[in-house]
């Protein structure tokens, strides 16, 4: 039998300083070699919001230029005033991304444990004895209002083979 392997390019995403109405992207790879297995699923949740460390505040998930993303749906965030923390999926060797991230501006939400939201698929693919790869861009953007600080959470990806 031929190993399930998982591997993550970078797991620490650092967004530096965060300027009003200043998008910031950075991406990392998440790569699937899946052996024996005849596919396999990523899943992905967020612990929390972005949030402060010195105070409570936060940076909500984001709900897209038109209000409805969320972490099932994406749509299009373009729009600089619109503000939030959220990702989209390309791929990179495959075609094994979640659906709703067709065109090239569209988001969702990750699922919030803290939220009690179901963790959602990010990519799958259902061929043994490949090499898939996928990119997860993360993109936030804050409002003038925003307090200056540092914020985090934790996004949990958890590979699944198919047997």
């Amino acid at each position: 039998t031929t190993p399930f392997i998982f591997s993550i390019s970078q797991t620490l995403i650092d967004f530096s300083t965060l300027s009003p109405t200043s998008p910031i992207k950075r991406s990392n790879e998440l790569t699937v070699s899946n052996g024996s297995a005849n596919g396999y699923s990523i899943i992905a949740f967020e612990d929390k919001e972005l949030s402060a460390s010195l105070s409570s505040t936060l940076v909500p998930d984001t709900s897209c230029d038109n209000g409805l993303c969320s972490e099932v749906s994406s749509a299009a965030w373009i729009n600089p005033l619109t503000y939030g923390f959220g990702y989209r999926c390309d791929n990179v060797l495959g075609s094994d991304c979640a659906s709703g991230f067709s065109e090239v501006e569209f988001y969702k939400q990750f699922a919030n444990a803290y939220m009690s939201e179901i963790p959602q698929k990010v990519a799958s693919g259902t061929s043994a004895d490949k090499e898939k790869t996928v990119r997860i861009t993360y993109k936030v953007n804050i409002s003038g209002t925003q307090a200056k600080d540092s914020y985090q959470n934790v996004v949990t990806y958890i590979a699944v083979p198919n047997f």
